[in-house]
C-alpha cells in the first residue's frame, strides 16, 4: 500500500484490470462485451444449464465477472461448477466457438436448438 502512494504522490497511475462489461443488445441480436453473438440452447430451462462438460467446448457459458451485477432483462445463474452464467431473461447465455468476429452467427439455428438471442 505505502508503495501504491508513493507512486500516486510522483504522479505516477496504477493500472487496474479493465472491466468487461455486461451483455447487449445490438443490430437486434445479443452480444458480449467483445460484440460477439450470444445464444439461447432450447435444452435449458429458465435459471438452468444443461449444456456442460463437452457441451462447453463448442458452446462456451458467456460467463459473468464477480463484480457484474443483474440488471433488467440481464441476470446471472451459478453453473454446476460455481461459476456465473450470464441470462436473458432467465434463459443461459452461450457463444459459438466457430464464430471469429463480431457480428458472426454461423450457430443460429444449429441443429435446430441453439438461437441468436433477439431482444
Amino acid at each position: 500500500m505505502k508503495q501504491a502512494l508513493i507512486l500516486l504522490a510522483l504522479g505516477g497511475t496504477l493500472a487496474l484490470p479493465a472491466l468487461a462489461e455486461p451483455p447487449k443488445m445490438m443490430n437486434g441480436m445479443a452480444v458480449d462485451e467483445h460484440g460477439m453473438t450470444l445464444y439461447m440452447f432450447d435444452k435449458d430451462s429458465e435459471g438452468t444449464s444443461v449444456c456442460t462438460g463437452g457441451c462447453t467446448e463448442n458452446w462456451p457459458p458467456a460467463l459473468a465477472d464477480s463484480y457484474d451485477k443483474a440488471m433488467g432483462d440481464w441476470g446471472m445463474i451459478t453453473r454446476d461448477d460455481g461459476k456465473k452464467q450470464w441470462t436473458y431473461k432467465g434463459h443461459p447465455l452461450y457463444r459459438w466457438s466457430k464464430d471469429k468476429k463480431p457480428g458472426d452467427k454461423m450457430g443460429d439455428g444449429f441443429k435446430g436448438m441453439w438461437h441468436t438471442v433477439k431482444p
